[in-house]
């Protein structure tokens, strides 16, 4: 159990220093049981070492909460092993990984009620029998910056009710200046981050989020933009019992992600698809969107509707934003090289003497997104998402030196991260689907090749008349 969830800079820095220094001294001993052991007990003792390192994340960034536990709930969605350098564990080993730090999601340790209860009643003003007739002390869920608790209304409604961890706000801002320290590393090693304007962005954000009134707000949005939708739901958010501290929404019961991803390939590859349209389609069509897919925001309720929770980190995209976007997509499906080039130069993430080539821009976009740009049935896997994350970080690609010095605003490194987030919730459901068709509807507005698309078509048709 979290008993105190340390919050200074100095502190915080401390807890991952330790953690980085942990995995060194971890990494130097495989390295040297590599010339000194046997390949049987090298193997035995990387293992072992993986399994040391997924535990230290887990216990070390589930304590700190914050954007500390939220880097290591998106770890857990790739096969990072994969993708930095450790592919030659076999699948097994890999997986047993990610499994590991997937607990972050809600199994981290929980903050005692007692200091969970001063909150709420702080912020209400009153006891929490005077604002509930039930309310369940075991937390059901924890987030980066909350826990979340079953409760019941006096007038009989079910609700789900997020309270912030005593102290968060300032842990948070202490990650973002850590952060800030950080990016310059983050530069070396991913291409095409505009390391300034991601922290700012990120810092807006994220100071936003230990709000939860904007958290309301951004809920009421969305909930507004997919109401009576025939396959997405978002909880119902009952604004007149939130403050900046409590958040309280309809409680909404379902299958939760891992147990959608043990479900029959039919079922999977449906909510696969209803997850693109709402993390991609939402940003494409609406131009508004959550920055924040990840496996514990994703129910699937009993009606067959998939449920999405969380809104604390929502992003608006203007149309000059969205339609580079577009426009990028559609020349890299055509294979329109020195036109994809030209769009960057006058978008201004190149110089015009770039040493950048026409061809390099389409291999890259290829790389990264071939998923979505081919014409194809594509069953998606974890490999698929680590192999798409792998062309903007690994330094071997014959490209990477060029790309280190192109700009990307940070509103396009945010749809990089709902596009790398979607494709890693597609990969563990093992999702199968011509993705490229799916999104031609937005960036082509072709009609509907699917039974889904013609459903939605038919919503849109009928609640924008």
């Amino acid at each position: 159990m979290a008993e105190e969830i340390p919050v200074s800079r100095a502190r915080r820095g401390a807890e991952l220093g330790k953690l980085i220094a942990g995995q060194a001294v971890r990494g130097a001993g495989v390295a040297l049981s590599a010339v000194r052991d046997s390949e049987e007990e090298h193997r035995a003792r990387t293992e072992r070492a993986v399994i040391e390192a997924a535990e230290d994340i887990v216990t070390v960034l589930g304590s700190m909460k914050g954007l500390a536990m939220k880097a290591g709930q998106l770890l857990s969605m790739f096969d990072v092993l994969a993708v930095f350098g450790a592919a030659h564990l076999s699948p097994q080993q890999r997986e047993r990984f990610q499994r590991k730090l997937s607990a972050l999601y809600d199994q981290s340790a929980p903050v005692p009620f007692p200091k969970m209860r001063a909150v709420i009643e702080g912020d209400y003003g009153s006891s929490i029998d005077a604002v509930f007739a039930e309310f369940d002390e075991s937390p059901i869920g924890a987030a980066s910056i909350g826990q979340v608790y079953r409760a019941r209304l006096h007038d009989g409604r079910a609700v789900a009710v997020k309270v912030q961890y005593p102290g968060i706000d300032v842990a948070v801002r202490a990650d973002v200046k850590n952060l800030g320290l950080m990016m310059r590393l983050v530069r070396k090693v991913a291409p095409a981050v505009s390391d300034s304007a991601l922290v700012r962005e990120l810092a807006t954000h994220f100071a936003d989020e230990v709000d939860y009134r904007t958290e309301a707000a951004n809920h009421a949005t969305m909930a507004e933009m997919f109401r009576d939708h025939p396959f997405i739901r978002l909880p119902g958010i009952l604004a007149e019992l939130c403050t900046a501290r409590v958040l309280v929404t309809e409680l909404v019961e379902g299958l939760r992600f891992e147990q959608i991803a043990a479900l029959p390939d039919v079922d999977r590859d449906r909510v696969g698809e209803i997850v693109l349209r709402f993390y991609l389609g939402s940003m494409l069509r609406e131009r508004h969107f959550t920055g924040d897919p990840h496996p514990g925001n994703i129910l699937l309720a009993p009606d067959g509707k998939v449920v999405f929770l969380d809104f604390g980190l929502v992003k608006h995209m203007d149309d000059t934003a969205v339609d580079f976007e577009i426009a990028c997509a559609r020349a890299a499906a055509e294979y329109r090289g020195t036109d994809l080039r030209a769009l960057g130069v006058e978008y201004g993430l190149l110089e015009q003497d770039s040493p950048i080539t026409a061809d390099q821009c389409l291999r890259l976009l290829h790389e990264m997104s071939g998923w979505i740009l081919t014409d194809a049935e594509i069953r998606i896997t974890d490999d698929t998402a680590a192999t798409s994350l792998l062309a903007i970080v690994d330094p071997r690609r014959g490209y990477f030196e060029n790309f280190r010095h192109a700009y990307a605003p940070a509103e396009h490194a945010f749809a990089r991260r709902v596009e790398y987030g979607t494709l890693a919730l597609l990969g563990k459901l093992r999702a199968s689907g011509n993705w490229h068709r799916i999104g031609r509807e937005w960036t082509y507005l072709e009609p509907p090749r699917t039974e889904l698309g013609a459903l939605e078509h038919d919503w849109l048709t009928t609640s924008r008349a």
